[in-house]
């Protein structure tokens, strides 16, 4: 399965750096990743910056690995 958006903005400010984490919640065995695609707007911002003209694609994919479909295709 895999989820994309895209987000673009004129111009963007952090009043603070925000925490952001990506989590495969589940006890099922998968491959999983994420990424983003930045335009004018860098990996670590920082407060009171004022980014302009950005555009931001990000992805977030995850499958199970062929164990898990085996087993649940017994169930």
């Amino acid at each position: 399965m895999e989820i994309s958006a895209s987000v673009k903005a004129e111009e963007l400010t952090f009043s603070e750096v925000p925490e952001v984490t990506v989590d495969f919640p589940g006890d099922a065995e998968q491959d999983a990743a994420s990424g983003s695609d930045r335009t004018n707007l860098p990996d670590e911002v920082e407060p009171g910056v004022t980014y302009r003209d950005i555009h931001v694609d990000y992805r977030i994919a995850s499958r199970l690995t062929d164990q898990d479909r085996l087993d649940s295709r017994e169930d």
